[in-house]
């Protein structure tokens, strides 16, 4: 007989609900990843009371939903998302049912939900498990499955579709055959789904254990076309040199590669997106890329606005496209390494590196020993340990100090102060507040100053 583990200050919980006379089953996640002996964090529970029965027996109650049945009860620490059994009916928006119809049982009311494994429940008092579609047969199998009809399924909530594949991925499980098709048949109904919902879904993809598993099947069914049609037009552009695989192939090898970071993998993801466009095929048949990097940070920019990432993340990830070309080699100069972090900054610098080695592992799909670049790290400690002036806030001078010299405000003076620093950048001993003045003084008639 299966168990599921549920803390005892939520048996207690359900307890209430027993003791007035009705059920609660805990139900959807909660019980999947039980199951599958995966720790569970979110525990929602399903219940034969109504929404205004709830409220009535709990003192902290959130009406999250209510509308809809649901309320979130504050319970011991925990929030607990709580509702109502249910009937639904009809899904015009494809997100919300146009009726909603209490008094259900148990299992009417997990009829309505989206694949097998999330349509169990379990009743914690009576140690008694409800699977009337087969879930715990599945987790066996390994197998995402519509409940019921895939068709009906994914017109009622378009972001099933990528759900499905999602749950694939985070779990390493297989999309059952008649699910699969039933995802390509009804792709179009992702177009309805906002596109903050569909970052959400394109979010926990990535921070899946096997990215890629997930990206090929948005392919297979046309879903990354809709969702990411700049991605999927690198399909088939081939590349040069040490590649191996055309550009998408590489993009979808470099995601599984990064470590598990939202940032690192939207910027393993985007990092070559603009090469379909930079393409260029030359009289000895040699395919290059000029640039693409800045238009691949420009595409990605694009990409992540349509999808309401935060602008922290969308600057972050653009910056690590736009940098990710760097090629360390130990004639590097000194200047030349300090020159690399006052570009790229000190903040990025191990994130650029995983990036790096993403990429070359993705190249070949062998995987790149992480220490090829423990040199390069190094030397950008040694700078960052000597505090030697890296940005225009380190100079030993600052614009007040050439307002005084006569320098205006404005273009000028960031300009001056841009070539003071690369001075310093060259020659870190000139960092000294009287030198930088005379240099200062000297580029004043450059600058048509006088």
């Amino acid at each position: 007989m299966p168990t599921v583990h549920i803390p005892r200050d939520l048996v207690d919980f359900a307890r209430i609900f027993h003791e007035a006379g009705h059920e609660a089953w805990f139900v959807g996640g909660s019980v999947r990843d039980n199951l599958l002996g995966r720790p569970a964090s979110d525990f929602d529970v399903a219940t034969s009371a109504s929404p205004e029965q709830v409220v009535g027996l709990f003192r902290r109650v959130v009406p999250t939903g209510i509308k809809h049945g649901t309320v979130t009860v504050l319970w011991k620490g925990w929030s607990i998302e709580t509702t109502t059994f249910r009937i639904e009916g009809g899904y015009s928006d494809g997100r919300h049912p146009d009726t909603v119809r209490f008094g259900a049982s148990i299992e009417e009311d997990l009829e309505r939900r989206d694949f097998t494994i999330n349509a169990m429940a379990w009743d914690p008092l009576e140690a008694r498990l409800c699977d009337p579609f087969g879930g715990r047969r599945d987790l066996g199998l390994r197998l995402v499955r519509a409940v019921g009809s895939a068709s009906e399924r994914f017109e009622e909530d378009g972001l099933r579709l990528l759900r499905a594949l999602r749950f694939a991925a985070q779990l390493d499980f297989t999309v059952e055959a008649t699910t699969l098709a039933a995802i390509r048949e009804k792709r179009s109904r992702l177009t309805s789904v906002s596109p903050e919902r569909i970052r959400d879904e394109i979010s926990k993809i990535l921070g899946s254990p096997r990215p890629s598993s997930a990206l090929v099947l948005m392919e297979n069914t046309g879903l990354l076309a809709l969702v990411l049609p700049e991605l999927a037009a690198a399909r088939g552009v081939e590349q040069k040199g040490m590649h191996r695989f055309d550009v998408l192939d590489h993009l979808f090898l470099a995601v599984d590669a990064i470590q598990a970071s939202l940032v690192l993998r939207l910027a393993a993801l985007f990092h070559d997106i603009g090469k379909p466009e930079t393409k260029a095929v030359g009289p000895d048949g040699i395919a290059t890329f000029y640039r693409h990097e800045e238009l691949s940070a420009a595409m990605a920019e694009t990409i992540m606005r349509r999808l309401r990432f935060s602008n922290d993340v969308v600057d972050e990830v653009c910056h690590l496209v736009r940098e990710h070309m760097f090629h360390y080699e130990d004639n590097w100069s000194d200047a030349a390494v300090r020159r690399f972090i006052s570009r790229t900054g000190i903040a990025s610098f191990d994130k650029l590196v995983a990036l790096r080695i993403a990429d070359g592992s993705a190249m070949t799909g062998v995987a790149v020993d992480p220490r090829t670049l423990d040199p390069l790290r190094s030397r950008v400690e040694a700078v960052i340990a000597a505090k030697e002036a890296l940005s225009i806030r380190d100079l030993a001078i600052n614009g007040n100090d050439l307002s005084d010299l006569g320098v205006p405000r404005g273009p000028v003076m960031g300009r001056m102060l841009s070539e003071l620093l690369e001075a310093v950048i060259e020659d870190p001993s000139l960092n000294q507040g009287e030198r930088l003045r005379d240099i200062a003084v000297r580029m004043k008639g450059k600058h048509g100053l006088g």
